[in-house]
C-alpha cells in the first residue's frame, strides 16, 4: 500500500517538474526550433502539391532538397501549424458537367415537395464492397472543410474484380430488406427485373 503512494506521489512530483520545464522554455522563447519559416512554408506547399503523399516522404524530400534531416513528427506539426490535417480522401463516382447541373435542376425542382409528396418516393442505391485491399486506408493532407473539393475527392468509377454487390432502398415510414446481388453482373434490365420491380411491389404503392 506504501509503495502505490509513493509511486502516485512520484508521477505527481515528475507532472511538476515538466511544468516547471515547459514555463521555462516559454519564458526563454522555448525549443530552437529545427526549420525556419521559409522552410516551413516548403513543407506546407509539398504536401499541397501531392496531397497523398506520407509525412515521411515529405522528410525525405526536405532532405534531399536541403540537405537538413526532419523527423516525420516535425513534418506532421509543420503542417498542423499550416492548417493541414492528415484525413480519408472521399470516394465518388467521376461526375460531369451536365451530371451536376441535371442533379442542381432536380433539386431545385422538388424543393418545394410537402411529406405527402415525399411519402410516394423510395430512394434506392446499391454498393460494391471489395474483398481485397481497401485504398481508402490512404489518407490525404487537407484542410478543416474542405472534404469535398476536387483535389482532396478520389474520383471511382471502377471496382475491383473481388466484390461483394448489395442493394437496399430508404423511404420517409422505412427501408427495404437488404438485397444482395449474386452471379454476374449487374445490367439495367437485370436490375430492373431481379431487384427494383420485385421489392417496389412489396411496398404496396406506386413509386414515383
Amino acid at each position: 500500500m506504501n509503495l502505490l503512494v509513493e509511486i502516485k506521489q512520484l508521477f505527481v512530483i515528475l507532472a511538476y517538474i515538466k511544468i516547471i520545464i515547459t514555463e521555462l522554455q516559454t519564458a526563454r522563447g522555448g525549443r530552437v526550433r529545427s526549420t525556419t519559416p521559409a522552410e516551413d512554408r516548403y513543407i506546407v506547399l509539398s504536401a499541397k502539391r501531392n496531397r497523398r503523399t506520407t509525412a515521411q516522404q515529405v522528410a525525405n524530400q526536405f532532405l534531399a532538397a536541403s540537405g537538413k534531416q526532419i523527423s516525420r513528427k516535425t513534418v506532421a506539426r509543420r503542417l498542423r501549424g499550416g492548417r493541414l490535417y492528415a484525413r480519408r480522401h472521399v470516394v465518388c463516382v467521376p461526375l460531369t458537367r451536365q451530371h451536376r447541373t441535371a442533379r442542381l435542376q432536380w433539386c431545385r425542382e422538388h424543393h418545394n415537395w410537402t411529406e405527402q409528396d415525399w411519402a410516394c418516393v423510395l430512394f434506392s442505391d446499391e454498393s460494391r464492397f471489395s474483398l481485397s485491399s481497401d485504398c481508402r486506408r490512404q489518407l490525404i493532407w487537407r484542410e478543416s472543410g474542405t472534404s469535398y473539393r476536387p483535389e482532396n475527392i478520389q474520383e471511382k468509377d471502377r471496382y475491383p474484380t473481388c466484390i461483394i454487390m448489395v442493394w437496399a432502398g430508404i423511404m420517409i415510414n422505412g427501408r427495404t430488406r437488404l438485397h444482395v446481388v449474386v452471379n454476374g453482373t449487374m445490367t439495367s434490365q437485370r436490375y430492373i427485373d431481379e431487384v427494383l420491380l420485385p421489392r417496389v411491389r412489396l411496398l404496396g404503392w406506386c413509386c414515383r
